[in-house]
């Protein structure tokens, strides 16, 4: 089955789309280096406090969360360690595993670029929708 070819339109919503992800990528990297973070850090800082159901993960859920190699997030943990915005402690169930937490010091950082995130999406509002297709092809 092939698809419909993409019209004019279609062309416009995906380039009006990727515009505005790409601002806010910018946005994103600029403010929280701006503060002193990597924008790889703030990804960690929001992808704990942003776990489903609880606000700590293990190495390996935060690798699944920032698609990374597991060795990559330990070298990033390590470095957001020493920087006092994440800590380590024991799994509550497994000996093998380690959780990592944030900090006073991170939530206090992470809620400030946080809202600041926020705030810059509201203003992107419609550069971030996503595109609306004519109707889909029907199985032929």
């Amino acid at each position: 089955m092939e698809s419909e070819p993409l019209t004019k339109r279609d062309f416009e919503a995906l380039a009006r789309f990727r515009f505005g992800i790409r601002r806010y990528v910018r946005f994103s990297e600029d403010t929280v280096r701006d503060h002193g973070l990597t924008p790889q850090h703030y990804q960690l800082l929001l992808a704990l406090k942003g776990f489903p159901g609880r606000e700590w993960a293990t190495m390996r859920e935060l690798a699944d969360r920032l698609q990374l190699r597991h060795h990559s997030v330990v070298e990033l943990v390590d470095r957001a360690q020493k920087q006092g915005l994440v800590e380590r402690a024991p799994h509550p169930s497994d000996a093998r595993a380690v959780r990592v937490e944030l900090t006073e010091h991170g939530q206090l950082i992470l809620a400030r670029l946080s809202a600041m995130h926020r705030d810059e999406l509201l203003r992107l509002g419609p550069a971030l929708e996503l595109p609306i297709w004519d109707d889909p092809p029907q199985d032929r």
